[in-house]
């Protein structure tokens, strides 16, 4: 427990003080952020604003999680580092990304091809490495059985653990991306989601089968580690965020949405609860379900909409609402997503 604390407030002091300085070095270099033309005129007040502040997120969350193990002298387990590598190599795809709008000044980085292919190869590389290093219980970082609140009895075998973890990664990095579209909105979700990951891991480690044999015990590698990682990334988004609330002095960019995106899934797949990520990141997949329908009717009506724009935040923009106004019901949403997702965590202890 107190590698928890430590993590995390080692990662929000990193992130607080830490970003006013990233700040004046990209904006003396003018890495700032490219607008595009047909997105909401109120956004292009943001043009110049200094993007790529994922990097921060990615190392205060690091050096919390590794200096609080330092301190506590507790072993580092393979499912914390296997997420760290998962949020750090997805992190590069996006900081390339960030890279080449900034220096060609155009709001066209890499290709859509391209970025996924990026998040495919590390997600298959993070899947097939989480089915091995098993622990003197023969627990590996990853099941390969499907799980929802837990692991269920429905045995997927490597090779379809492998695309499972494929799909749920990018599903997850490229939904904390459409979700980063105004100021603080998916930092702030996402600390919700990274705290809410603590309370499962504490959970899971107090009563998990080798100390608490009984018939709703939990078979998980290592559930407090992963709560110590999920407390470092809290305190790096927290830090992060009192940056990047309106009016945002920086952006995390695709360096940090495609970081953080990893980082849950990995966590959530790791802590055996991968569907209930579903309700636990709600407002990722309900903005992620506004672009999926947005474009499924556009194709089917011949060019009609759902929405005047998606993502959904930016429909609501085009309707007259303030950013604020926007950012804090959304919050209220995911707040309200992640206490469902908890509710049902407990609920499934309870009537096991």
């Amino acid at each position: 427990m107190k590698g928890i604390l430590i993590a995390g407030a080692i990662a929000l002091f990193i992130s607080l003080f830490g970003t006013p300085i990233l700040i004046r070095i990209l904006a003396k270099r003018g890495y700032g952020q490219i607008i595009r033309d047909d997105g909401p005129t109120s956004h292009h007040t943001k043009r110049g604003t200094p993007t790529m502040g994922g990097v921060i997120i990615i190392f205060a969350a690091a050096v919390g999680y590794l200096l609080a193990h330092a301190v506590t002298r507790n072993s580092i387990s393979a499912s914390a580092l296997l997420v760290i590598g998962l949020m750090v190599s997805l992190g590069f795809v996006g900081f390339l990304d960030d890279w080449l709008k900034v220096s060609r000044q155009k709001s066209l980085g890499l290709s859509a091809k391209q970025k996924i292919f990026g998040q495919v190869l590390f997600a298959a590389l993070f899947g097939y490495l989480g089915i091995h290093f098993p622990d003197g219980e023969g627990l590996s970082p990853i099941s390969q059985n499907l799980s929802t609140v837990r692991d269920t009895s429905i045995v997927l075998g490597s090779i379809l653990v492998i695309v499972w973890v494929v799909l749920m990664v990018t599903a997850t990095s490229n939904g904390v991306n459409l979700t980063d579209g105004l100021d603080g909105l998916a930092t702030g979700a996402a600390v919700m989601t990274f705290i809410s990951f603590i309370l499962i891991g504490v959970w899971e480690f107090g009563q998990r089968c080798s100390v608490a044999p009984s018939s709703n015990c939990y078979m998980v590698r290592d559930p407090l580690d992963l709560a110590v990682l999920s407390a470092a990334l809290a305190g790096a988004c927290a830090g992060f965020l009192w940056w990047n609330a309106s009016p945002a002095k920086i952006f995390m960019g695709d360096t940090g949405s495609l970081a953080l995106g990893g980082a849950l899934a990995g966590i959530a797949t790791s802590l055996r609860i991968e569907l209930l990520l579903i309700p636990l990141g709600g407002l990722f997949v309900i903005i992620s379900a506004s672009v999926i329908l947005q474009v499924l009717y556009f194709k089917a009506t011949g060019g009609k909409r759902i929405f005047k724009m998606a993502p959904l935040q930016h429909h609501f923009e085009l309707k007259g609402w303030g950013e604020v106004t926007i950012v804090l019901r959304f919050w209220i949403i995911a707040g309200l997503c992640v206490a469902a997702g908890l509710g049902l965590f407990y609920a499934q202890w309870v009537t096991q």
